[in-house]
Parts: C-alpha cells; sequence; structure tokens
C-alpha cells in the first residue's frame, strides 16, 4: 500500500474513529468496492501503536457495521433483481468468471457461502446484493451473515493488533492469503463444474 494512502487512511481514522471504520464496512459489505478489510486491519494497528481506538470497540462497529451492510446489499439485490446486478457488474468492474462463480457456489453451498465469502475480497462485495438476487431465505441470510461478520471482523481485527508495528508484514501475509482463499474458490469451482458435466454425460 503507498505511503500516501495509509496516510489518508490514518487521518480519516484519527479524525472520525469508529465511524470511519463503521463506514468504511458498511459500503464495502453493501456493494462498494472501497478497502473496508485495509482499514479495519489499519484501526486495529493504530489501536495497539496509539492507544486512540479501543480494540473491543472496533471489533462492535466492525461487525454492525458489515452485517447491516450485507443486508442493505441483500435488499438492494432483492428489489432490483438480475439487471441492478448486471449494471453494478459493470461499473464496479466485476468480472463475468467472479459472478459465475458466485451463483455457483450460492446454488451448491447455500447460506454457508455468505459465511465463507467474507474472507474474499471480490465475494465480499457481490455477496450481499447476490444473495438477494437469488432469492436466499431473509432469515438464513440474517443468520449466517451475522456468524460470518463475527468472524471476519474478529479474525482481521485481531491480526492488525498482533502485528503491532510490523505493517509490511501484515499486509504481505493478507494479499497471499486472499490469493490462496481464491484460489481456493476457483479449484471448488472448477470442481463442481466438472462434476455437473460427468453427471449430465
Amino acid at each position: 500500500m503507498g505511503h500516501h494512502i495509509f496516510d489518508l487512511l490514518r487521518a480519516a481514522l484519527v479524525h472520525y474513529g469508529y465511524w470511519a471504520v463503521a463506514a468504511a464496512l458498511l459500503l464495502e459489505n453493501a456493494g462498494v468496492p472501497v478497502p473496508g478489510e485495509t482499514v479495519l486491519l489499519l484501526a486495529s494497528f493504530l489501536a495497539y501503536r496509539e492507544r486512540d481506538l479501543q480494540l473491543g470497540w472496533i471489533i462492535v462497529a466492525g461487525i454492525v457495521a458489515a452485517s447491516l451492510g450485507d443486508n442493505l446489499g441483500y435488499a438492494i439485490g432483492q428489489s432490483g433483481g438480475r439487471p441492478l446486478l448486471e449494471r453494478h457488474r459493470r461499473i464496479f468492474h466485476v468480472s463475468d468468471a467472479a459472478l459465475a462463480r458466485g451463483e455457483k457456489l450460492f446454488r451448491d453451498y447455500g447460506a454457508a457461502t455468505i459465511l465463507f465469502a467474507r474472507f474474499v475480497f471480490g465475494m465480499r462485495i457481490i455477496a450481499g446484493p447476490l444473495a438477494g438476487v437469488l432469492h436466499m431465505p431473509w432469515k438464513k441470510f440474517v443468520v449466517f451473515n451475522l456468524l460470518g461478520a463475527t468472524l471476519w471482523v474478529t479474525v482481521i481485527s485481531f491480526v492488525g493488533y498482533s502485528f503491532g508495528s510490523r505493517w509490511n508484514v501484515l499486509m504481505h501475509f493478507i494479499k497471499r492469503f486472499d490469493l490462496a482463499l481464491g484460489a481456493a474458490f476457483v479449484v471448488i469451482a472448477v470442481f463442481l463444474w466438472w462434476r455437473s458435466r460427468r453427471s449430465q454425460g
């Protein structure tokens, strides 16, 4: 991450505190590609380094905002349907392959996809709207959404806090983690496609 971007995010967190964390996670989970994960990491990092923010309140704000954001995305997807999802995909440059993988995972694994999708940047953005478009039962969505938000926010916050001054090491770790999870999703999607083709043959 560039030094100037780090300074901008740090300034936002210093001036707006938990509101900056909440806004970033709300927008990201509603379907807007903002760096919510990076903001959450940096806020936890600052809680360790400067003590202006408290880790416990970061986690609370993050869980509430991420849960509300996904529910907002769900409502938008359900009311706007596929045409709105297609416009969203073009505006934010979501690839056809990412959307197809997401749909396949939702159909095969249902609401459990919501829980694990948060740990992958591309899936985290489209999970809420896509669940609404596919008419996932809302009560089931709420349960898995809250579980996923709690797990994701808590893990990422403790990772940021634990790394303390080692920010560059942290960002390298997160990039490798995202790549590994992305690769896992691709492997799963290919396996499911192969299995469906084999069953049709």
